[in-house]
């Protein structure tokens, strides 16, 4: 390969969204052929994403919902695609108005995308117009996970979180970033926790609202915290994980219903933790949305998936993570501490809320802690000015001596 061929494919070029109307068309053809089964024969969620909900989200979405006003959102904001390894990588890339803020890479989960993250662009980029200080601004860096939303499916084996934190890694020297932090959350947080691991050259520390390295671990249960967390996470073990177990080992099976039906895919989408399928329930049901968890920004998240076929994709991450040929790359990928500081912040409504002990039991690099009084698995989503309030506090004390900035 030539070096011009080379320096073309690393190139950071601008994107922009523009779905095809006809998309939007088939869309809505599909939504109104839906074929609904009967109505569940319990009270609850315990036999799935009820009936009345999926009605409801179904009617909205093809008669009130606006994909523009998303498609306007996202092209408000700069955004960039590069090749990384293969793949194309897809960005949102804000620089803070304020001097000195330090470069802060997120990287959202499943079901999620970027859409979970957008709402804390302005408290993290420009904290004075949301009530902070100046000193808490971030430069900030929004990555599509490999096969999500506007970013590359890709076409062969080993896109494990292992090989995208690498390419995180990558993308931020191409960005000219030479120090660093990084948060995640879901996917995200194995990422970030990897990442951390990993210890790329520049990275000054992580911050996580999800304790994965328990669903592999031994931890403590003394305390009634402890027994609490012990409790959380046997409940979504016994009967909350059925898509982590099916994407784990059938990515492909359950792609062919997220393919071709828009209903099938939201379904499986807000089946994921009983405490955010019962906030959206609500916010379609009663008009009465938790925080940002509107059916707006619901739908903006699963609209994304739809236009982008990224149902099957974005499944095989865990099996790639998570799947019995991946046991012994995720040891590998373990074996090593967390090399750097690491800030931790715990949301009551998570799928399973962890007390410090357990935090510091997994990290000893751990440098804050905090139990805050509200939000979810997707906090940034739902309470996004707390959620940036936590990743201000988490970094604050890694930001002596100022972050040098790459010239604009």
């Amino acid at each position: 390969m030539t070096a011009v061929a080379e320096h073309t494919r690393s190139a950071i070029r601008p994107f922009h969204v523009e779905v095809p109307e006809e998309s939007l068309t088939e869309l809505r053809r599909r939504l109104a052929a839906t074929r609904w089964p009967t109505r569940e024969l319990v009270t609850d969620r315990s036999q799935g994403v009820q009936l009345a909900t999926m009605q409801e989200l179904c009617r909205y979405w093809t008669t009130e919902y606006d994909w523009r006003r998303c498609e306007a959102k996202l092209n408000a904001l700069p955004q960039f695609v590069t090749e990384i390894d293969g793949v194309d990588i897809h960005f949102i890339h804000v620089r803070s108005p304020h001097a000195d803020a330090m470069p802060l890479i997120m990287t959202h989960g499943w079901p999620g995308s970027v859409i979970e993250l957008l709402e804390t662009v302005g408290p993290l980029t420009d904290p004075t117009a949301h009530g902070g200080s100046a000193e808490d601004a971030f430069d900030l860096v929004l990555p599509s996970l490999p096969g999500f939303g506007f970013s590359g499916q890709p076409a062969e084996l080993g896109w494990n979180v292992g090989r995208s934190a690498r390419a995180w890694a990558e993308l931020m020297r191409r960005l000219g970033y030479s120090r660093y932090v990084a948060q995640g959350g879901d996917v995200g947080a194995t990422l970030t926790d990897v990442l951390g691991r990993q210890a790329p050259e520049g990275l000054l520390g992580i911050h996580l609202n999800v304790l994965v390295t328990v669903l592999g671990g031994q931890f403590p249960m003394e305390t009634e915290e402890e027994r609490a967390a012990a409790a959380a996470l046997a409940t979504f073990q016994a009967s909350g994980s059925a898509y982590f177990s099916e994407m784990a080992t059938r990515p492909q099976t359950i792609g062919y219903a997220l393919l071709d039906s828009p209903v099938a895919m939201a379904a499986w989408m807000l089946d994921h933790d009983t405490d955010a399928y019962y906030k959206i329930s609500h916010a379609f049901l009663d008009g009465q949305p938790s925080g940002n968890l509107t059916r707006d920004h619901v739908l903006d998240n699963i609209t994304v998936h739809w236009l982008t076929g990224a149902g099957a994709s974005a499944a095989r991450c865990y099996w790639e993570d998570w799947g019995v040929d991946a046991v012994q790359t995720r040891a590998g990928l373990l074996s090593a501490a967390v090399a750097v500081p690491v800030g931790f912040t715990t949301f009551p409504g998570e799928v399973w809320p962890v007390p410090r002990s357990w935090v510091q039991a997994a990290y000893p690099s751990l440098n804050y802690f905090n139990w805050v009084d509200r939000g979810g698995h997707f906090a940034a989503w739902e309470e996004p000015e707390l959620f940036a309030t936590e990743v201000q506090a988490a970094f604050r004390p890694l930001r002596t001596p100022k972050i040098p900035q790459p010239r604009r």
